[in-house]
């Protein structure tokens, strides 16, 4: 079983896919991952605002309430050998605290692996540390070298550029900096990330103290809405954000490039690679359909 989308993504990747028995409801890539059966889903209600859901977020763990509901009987059914959590961020997936009790409550026996990367490197690690659990550690190997190798080539071709200075928003309202591993995202595709710090959590600010850090570009990544959504939520934050005219802002697929801390985040240093650097990075037409200038 596989309680976040970024593992179930790794999973496939090193061709495990076909021994995964259970998804989240939130995990959607490989397209092969939503014939799975769901285990586990938000207990949010749909149709929120950016600041009410993190007012529901807020709230719902302030009172010590789960974010997320256990499918149990699938646990019963399943058996499973083996459950990919986290403990990272209590608002991406279910716990693995909450994931121990519920398999010793029904008296399953399979290993829970809690993977809780805080860096790009870490991500890295995560899959040969998923590979070897699985019994996929050959695959697990390439998989790690292929991406190694792809970042390679874009430290190469943007090693003597101009750093430009770069701020990544994580949600909008209220604006949230991006920590964890997207520091080092940017600093992968050659500019200075500018709000956000490597390895901790993502945190509240305000647009004037995101204005404040002069920014050279914006990156609006909000977790969950997409590429139109997040373009929709960018346009409407800067009305009050602050930039100055001259400070180009892009919206993202933050879920298919940024937040989800599984092998495609090399598309993000890619993608984001081609923002700061076209001259020497032109943006892959797959990744251009991720991106958008507003």
């Amino acid at each position: 079983m596989s309680l976040l989308p970024s593992t179930t993504e790794i999973v496939f990747a090193i061709g495990a896919g076909d021994e995964l028995a259970g998804v989240t409801i939130e995990c959607d890539y490989p397209a092969e991952a939503r014939t799975r059966r769901v285990v586990s889903r938000a207990t949010m209600p749909s149709g929120l605002t950016p600041s009410e859901i993190d007012a529901y977020v807020s709230a719902r763990m302030a009172a010590g309430e789960e974010l997320y509901a256990l499918d149990v009987d699938a646990f019963r059914e399943i058996q499973p050998d083996l459950v990919l959590t986290q403990d990272l961020c209590a608002v991406c997936a279910v716990d693995a605290g909450e994931v121990d009790r519920a398999m010793q409550h029904l008296g399953c026996s399979g290993q829970v692996l809690t993977v809780d990367p805080g860096s790009l490197e870490e991500v890295l690690q995560s899959i040969t540390t998923i590979g070897v659990a699985a019994g996929r550690d050959d695959a697990a190997a390439r998989l790690t070298a292929a991406l190694r190798a792809r970042l390679d080539r874009v430290a190469e071709a943007v090693a003597a550029r101009p750093q430009p200075r770069v701020a990544i928003v994580e949600w909008t309202d209220p604006p949230f900096t991006a920590g964890h591993w997207v520091p080092d995202l940017v600093t992968a595709a050659g500019g200075v990330p500018v709000i956000g710090t490597p390895r901790r959590p993502s945190v509240a600010t305000t647009w004037g103290a995101i204005a404040q850090a002069r920014p050279d570009v914006v990156v609006i990544a909000p977790c969950g809405y997409r590429l139109d959504g997040a373009a929709e939520l960018a346009r409407e934050a800067l009305t009050s954000a602050g930039f100055p005219d001259d400070v180009p802002v892009w919206a993202v697929d933050a879920d298919w490039i940024i937040v989800r801390p599984g092998p495609r985040l090399v598309d993000g240093v890619e993608a984001l690679a081609g923002i700061l650097h076209p001259s020497v990075m032109p943006l892959r037409p797959d990744l251009a359909r991720q991106v958008r200038a507003l």
